[in-house]
Parts: C-alpha cells; sequence; structure tokens
C-alpha cells in the first residue's frame, strides 16, 4: 500500500488538537475591517472547532497529523 499524501492547502489552513479536534480560524477577518464593528471583529478573534462532518472530511485530507 503506498503512502496517502496530505492535502497541503487542508494542512495550511486547520491544526489538529491532542484529542483528534480539529481546529479552524474565524472567517472574513483578512481586509475591509473598517466597516465591520469592534465588537464584530472582537468575536472573530481566535480559533473554533470545525463541524463533525467537516472533520471527517479533514480526516481523510489529513491522515498523518
Amino acid at each position: 500500500m503506498p503512502k496517502l499524501k496530505t492535502h497541503r492547502g487542508a494542512a495550511k489552513r486547520f491544526k489538529k488538537t491532542a484529542t483528534g479536534k480539529f481546529m479552524r480560524s474565524k472567517a472574513f477577518k483578512q481586509h475591509i475591517l473598517t466597516s465591520k464593528s469592534q465588537k464584530r471583529k472582537r468575536h472573530m478573534r481566535g480559533t473554533t472547532e470545525v463541524s463533525k462532518s467537516d472533520a471527517k472530511k479533514l480526516a481523510r485530507m489529513m491522515p498523518y497529523k
């Protein structure tokens, strides 16, 4: 059986925790921030857990992470 390749795009965007969950950063925080309120930007800070259905896809994309 050959080695599986890691999906490099997914590897750059998601991190796997010690318990096996995948974490992602919040969306809409990259540019055009002047029109967004402070509260909205504050809530976009940090990371959040990926949904269960997407986590299954990510587990296949990143077999060795």
